[in-house]
């Protein structure tokens, strides 16, 4: 299989393992950025100091809840993946809220056909969304917060606490993002399909069961869309005859093919997202204009992020036929290419076929826009952001009243912890814990203690 994927996979087969984005562009824009500095120095200085330590305070009281929680698979290994989901719940909230309140972004949603019925905008303006429980989830690459934005489109959906992505395992050791990546069950991969096919597999197993709710998220172009990536894909098609994209990068097909062979008879629909952002000049690139830099702390966040929505039967998809599949989703990239094309030229997304929207971005036809939701990230308010903490406090009030050397004051840290928080899991008995998750903690705990699984030192840790 392995030699056949060699064939029909792009661009280079020796990164095609590498599924799951660019990393994080900290510089400073180019001078063609088109949207002016807001803030000048001090003002930058003033939310760069703010914006970080709001967002650290939070990742760190997220990843100590992630730690309280690990004994938990000692004992309940299925409430352990609900109170992982929660705290994964958590880092979307902590993501929205800091989108928000420092790179306010306007959002403009809309598909084709197939989407009918599934993309609301409420009272409020917010914006809501109707998919499946289960789903895989495809996307160009134009940006490195590209999965931002896709995971709030899981929080407008209540499902961004069983959102799993697939990343590169260069970031699997990084100090806490890759710890909590790895309390997520988020799949790292590395660029040898003979050792990421087995480790693949045994992930998806994870994912197969059609009672639990899973979105996972791939980007078949492997890294995002840069000069240096637009080279290499252009070589790519040069070498195998294969047209190259314009406003993409040629799709690799190994991941995704594998995903979709492994999740069929549990999945029924892949959602295909094309991604574009406003303001973004002809000849550039969104990498070197959207940084972190000019959104958080210069004030100059995309106009605005456009996605445009399809989705597929899987079982309508030829997945077991290697260059079938390859023909398929070039083809489908072919189309996403035309619909960007359109965007560039109109800044909106066409309400007709990808062929004739091509015709109409060069003035062939007459362009048709289809209609868009417009919202904006925005995040349920303070009670939500602070609900991120209650773990940790509820975890320290308890911890600093109690002699954990002593395993028989765990029935009094219990009843401390019970006092002062309980804890809402995702959908759980849609309630507040039950009696018996309860008992679930004690015991893990219990397990912990016994097998000095929280020492001393980490607990000290936490508590400070």
């Amino acid at each position: 299989m392995a030699a056949n994927k060699k064939a029909a996979s792009a661009p280079g087969a020796e990164t095609r393992s590498n599924i799951g984005g660019g990393g994080l562009n900290l510089s400073k824009p180019g001078e063609n950025n088109p949207n002016p500095i807001q803030h000048g120095g001090m003002g930058q200085a003033e939310r760069a100091f703010s914006a970080a330590s709001t967002f650290l305070s939070g990742l760190l009281a997220i990843s100590a809840s992630q730690f309280i929680g690990a004994p938990l698979k000692l004992v309940d290994p299925k409430f352990y993946d609900g109170y992982m989901a929660w705290t994964k719940e958590s880092f979307a909230v902590l993501m929205t809220t800091i989108t928000q309140w420092w790179s306010p972004t306007v959002i403009r949603v809309g598909g084709d056909e197939s989407m009918k019925g599934q993309l609301y905008v409420m009272d409020d303006g917010t914006l809501k969304c109707n998919f499946p429980h289960r789903l895989v989830l495809m996307a160009n690459h134009q940006l490195y917060t590209d999965w931002m934005y896709l995971w709030w489109i899981a929080y407008t959906n209540k499902m961004h606490g069983r959102i799993y992505i697939i990343l590169k395992e260069s970031l699997k050791n990084l100090p806490i993002f890759g710890w909590g990546a790895q309390f997520y069950n988020f799949i790292f991969l590395s660029r040898k399909w003979e050792t990421d096919r087995y480790r693949f597999k045994r992930a998806l197993n994870h994912l197969k069961n059609p009672q639990d709710p899973m979105w996972l998220l791939i980007f078949p172009e492997g890294t995002n869309l840069s000069a240096v990536t637009r080279e290499k894909s252009k070589a790519w098609a040069n070498k195998t005859g294969i047209q190259d994209m314009k406003h993409q990068l040629l799709p690799r097909t190994t991941g995704l093919q594998f995903c979709l062979q492994e999740l069929k008879q549990t999945t029924n629909w892949l959602y295909d997202c094309t991604i574009a952002y406003e303001g973004v000049p002809k000849g550039m690139y969104g990498q070197d204009i959207f940084t972190l830099r000019s959104s958080f702390f210069e004030g100059r966040p995309p106009k605005s992020v456009n996605m445009y929505w399809r989705r597929f039967r899987i079982s309508e998809i030829p997945v077991d036929n290697d260059q079938a599949f390859a023909r398929w989703l070039n083809n489908r990239w072919r189309e996403k290419d035309y619909i960007l094309e359109y965007f560039y030229k109109y800044s909106h997304f066409p309400e007709m076929d990808p062929v004739t929207a091509l015709a109409a971005a060069e003035g062939k036809k007459e362009p048709k826009h289809a209609k868009m939701i417009t919202s904006e990230v925005r995040g349920g308010g303070w009670d939500e952001f602070l609900s991120i903490f209650g773990p940790i406090t509820s975890a320290a009030g308890a911890l600093g009243q109690v002699d954990l050397t002593d395993p028989v004051n765990f029935d009094k840290l219990m009843a401390k912890v019970a006092e002062t928080q309980q804890l809402n899991l995702m959908n759980l008995g849609k309630a507040p814990i039950a009696a018996t998750s309860q008992e679930a903690i004690r015991n893990a705990l219990q397990a912990a203690n016994a097998q000095k699984a929280l020492p001393k030192s980490v607990i000290d840790a936490l508590m400070k």
